[in-house]
């Protein structure tokens, strides 16, 4: 852990799904109705939803990520032999108001009390981020939001992570990135940003081209790193 790029940090951007909201929280909301099926479905869901971002970056395809999330969620149905269409709605309409994290609230008031500016930098098209920092009560907690939309293409690629330097007007160097998704962290820190990755699943270090600065159990520890 490289402490020392996080000494002079000004704003700190975070990664949404996963890492300020519980991606799997929409499929325990139905926990009732999916039965044995809420975990393997919900996970499948998720990794066909990150697999279908980058394929349509590959090839130049964009959709936003509303309908690659909805495709996504065909595809786990499709493999699970569901098809109810009352059921996806549901799932649909709890995936814009997925649970945040316990300890996120409390982060960012930390950040803010300490003057830095906080972010978001998402996949998420606009609208579904409003709708989940409205419904998670964290709107007031984040000073800016910005989505891949304005750039047409999804993370990793560089054009995403200039987006923060060029909306907050601060140097990559004095930014600290902070994502679970371990590619994401590895495309900021090839980017230049202060990264920690947030591994709340003890995953396994990507075999990619750089490592983030930091890795942390939980955003928990992000004041600490940062020297609040």
């Amino acid at each position: 852990m490289s402490t020392a790029a996080f000494s002079a940090i000004e704003a700190c951007v975070f990664d949404a799904y996963g890492t300020l909201f519980d991606v799997h929280s929409a499929a325990h909301r139905l926990s009732d109705r999916l039965g044995v099926t809420e975990a393997p479905l919900s996970a499948l869901w998720r990794s066909k939803q990150l697999e279908y971002t980058w394929l349509r970056s590959l090839m130049g395809h964009h959709a936003d990520f509303w309908t690659v999330t909805g495709e996504a969620l065909d595809y786990a149905f499709d493999a699970h032999g569901i098809a109810d269409d009352a059921l996806r709605n549901s799932l649909m309409d709890a995936y814009r108001r997925l649970d945040a994290f316990p300890e996120v609230p409390g982060v960012l008031q930390a950040l803010k009390a300490a003057g830095l500016k906080t972010a978001i930098l998402s996949n998420g098209s606009p609208a579904m981020l409003a709708a989940a920092l409205e419904s998670s009560g964290l709107a007031p907690l984040i000073d800016d939001t910005l989505s891949v939309e304005d750039v047409g293409i999804y993370k990793p690629d560089p054009r995403v992570y200039q987006l923060a330097v060029d909306r907050l007007g601060i140097a990559a160097e004095r930014i600290s990135f902070q994502s679970s998704n371990p590619w994401d962290a590895v495309g900021a820190r090839l980017f230049g940003f202060n990264v920690a990755w947030i591994n709340r699943f003890g995953l396994a270090r990507e075999r990619l081209p750089a490592n983030p600065d930091a890795e942390l159990a939980s955003l928990e520890e992000l004041p600490g790193l940062l020297g609040l």
